[in-house]
């Protein structure tokens, strides 16, 4: 049936299996555009492709299917950058299309004409353009393989406005297969050699595609093994935080506790980690290239494995599959390890409940309530800032509870997310930690989320300043605070302003009530906490 490009294009995504889409609209694919107004792809309106893109990165690591985003030339694409590079940290699956000039005025610095695949090409796993109609299903096939495929990640594809427009009678693909890779017999019997071998082993979960749907049998494997598991930065939610083997997370402000065991092991198992900076608190855990501890690295991507610690044994794999192998080989638990593993679970239970605070508003008990009053598949968003320690350290999340937090480290994605959340499964409850900076970068998506009726409870942490720079500055130069201070707005008004139902708190009694009112409101809802002017 012949069609034009940007129809073809639509009718591609509806074959992936695509449900939604989020974008701002641009002239550069207006034929796209027109598609998706018969398509059942839902497409979700953004206020800044930033926004659009984080909220597809946030898909991509909540659903394990590419998030995807839709952008015009030139400043759409720029804008969107800030959360490619947020996915390909996150390692999570997203494709960014983007509207380019037509293909007989590239090369001549046309009307917002980017080289994306320059531009990209550093920041994402694969950056293309397609210049031929008839390539459309090809390379769009090709997109989600990659994006899906070993380490998951952004894709960018360009699309010249004359390619949409263009007439093909090429048929879509069908859906994309992505291989799972498994170990090796000899790898997984020389990994439980080790296993048997360690009195103070522990797990570092990352995140793969399997990783999720996995964490059942992680949890199981590392009770039955009895091996503390730990995950890596803002991936708390891999594993149920409630078995015994749970011991904290890796990353940004790692707990004393945590990183005791992680020094003091004599064997990792690295699941889908990459020993990025974070984790290994900024490459001072271990000794590189050659470790101290043994190091059993399983990674889909062989890409990963070598890159920075080289392991004694190196196994690409998902770490489903490398599980499920393992418990098929008899393992022994040395006597010593017993004692190992109860005490980690036991000084993260400690760590889990923070000291009382002396504000009027006292996170502690906030955290301790919802703990006990959020639904079991409560999903929790976070930008970032000082604030995020509280979702991040404060809270045990079930087996059915999600955290998405960016482990890049970048501002303004929890509204975003928690908007994606709310797309992907409006029945389930999104709560959006985010802080009064971290807002204002993506405030604006509190007008998308009114309008696609993906509305969830926004939290907002003020205490008018950009506290953790203000923190760093406090140790590196005391007494010489420099632009972090924040003249804020009346974020309740600006909550009422977009259809929001909108409160704020200032003590903690009022905290339960307004939650309360936050979750029966069909609106969404914005509860602004108010902190002393810089608190940290």
């Amino acid at each position: 049936m012949e069609a034009i490009g940007g129809h073809l294009l639509v009718r591609c995504l509806e074959a992936q299996d695509v449900r939604a889409a989020f974008g701002v609209p641009g002239e550069s694919y207006l034929a796209v555009l027109d598609a998706l107004h018969d398509s059942p792809i839902e497409f979700v309106t953004c206020r800044q492709e930033g926004g659009a893109a984080y909220a597809a990165s946030a898909w991509g690591r909540l659903t394990s299917q590419p998030g995807i985003a839709l952008v015009t030339r030139g400043p759409g694409a720029t804008n969107a950058s800030v959360g490619l590079h947020t996915a390909m940290q996150d390692s999570s699956p997203v494709i960014l299309f983007i509207g380019q000039a037509s293909m007989e005025h590239l090369g001549r610095e046309a009307f917002q004409e980017v080289d994306y695949r320059a531009f990209f090409g550093p920041l994402v796993k694969w950056a293309t353009q397609i210049e031929s109609v008839d390539r459309i299903p090809e390379i769009v096939s090709r997109a989600f393989s990659v994006a899906q495929s070993g380490r998951p990640g952004p894709v960018v594809i360009s699309l010249p406005e004359d390619v949409l427009s263009g007439f093909t009678n090429t048929d879509v693909g069908k859906p994309v297969t992505i291989a799972e890779p498994a170990p090796s017999a000899e790898a997984v019997s020389a990994a439980a050699s080790l296993l048997s071998a360690s009195e103070r082993p522990v797990i570092v979960a990352g995140y793969d595609r399997t990783a999720h749907a996995g964490r059942g049998r992680l949890a199981e494997f590392a009770e039955a093994n009895q091996v503390p598991v730990l995950t890596t930065f803002r991936g708390n939610d891999l594993i149920d935080n409630h078995s015994s083997s749970f011991a904290g997370a890796a990353g940004v402000g790692m707990a004393n506790h945590v990183e005791a065991l992680i020094r003091e092991s004599d064997l990792v198992l690295a699941l889908g980690v990459r020993f990025d900076e974070m984790m290994t608190k900024a490459y001072t855990l271990f000794a590189i290239p050659d470790a101290a501890q043994k190091i059993v690295h399983v990674h889909a991507s062989d890409g990963e494995l070598g890159k920075v610690v080289q392991a004694d044994v190196a196994v690409q794999s998902t770490a489903a599959n490398f599980l499920r192998a393992l418990n098929d080989v008899d393992t022994t638990v040395p006597a010593g390890r017993i004692e190992w593993f109860e005490n980690a679970r036991a000084q993260q239970t400690n760590a889990l409940a923070a000291a009382p605070s002396t504000d009027p508003l006292d996170m502690s008990e906030v955290m301790a309530w919802l703990q006990h009053n959020v639904p079991d598949d409560v999903i929790f968003t976070n930008g970032a800032g000082n604030f995020s320690r509280w979702p991040n350290k404060h809270f045990a999340y079930g087996h059915n509870a999600r955290l998405l937090g960016p482990e890049s480290g970048s501002m303004g994605y929890g509204l975003p997310a928690a908007i994606a959340a709310k797309v992907d499964n409006p029945d389930r409850m999104a709560v959006a930690f985010v802080g009064d900076g971290d807002l204002q970068m993506t405030i604006q998506e509190l007008g998308t989320a009114t309008q696609a009726g993906a509305q969830p409870i926004v939290l907002v942490f003020n205490n008018a300043t950009y506290g953790t720079i203000r923190m760093h500055q406090e140790r590196e130069h005391p007494g010489r605070v420099s632009g972090t201070d924040l003249w804020n707005p009346d974020f309740v008004a600006i909550g009422n302003a977009y259809g929001f139902h909108s409160e704020a708190v200032s003590t903690t009694a009022d905290f339960a009530p307004a939650f309360e009112r936050a979750a029966a409101s069909t609106s969404g809802a914005l509860l602004e906490l108010k902190f002393p002017a810089g608190n940290l």
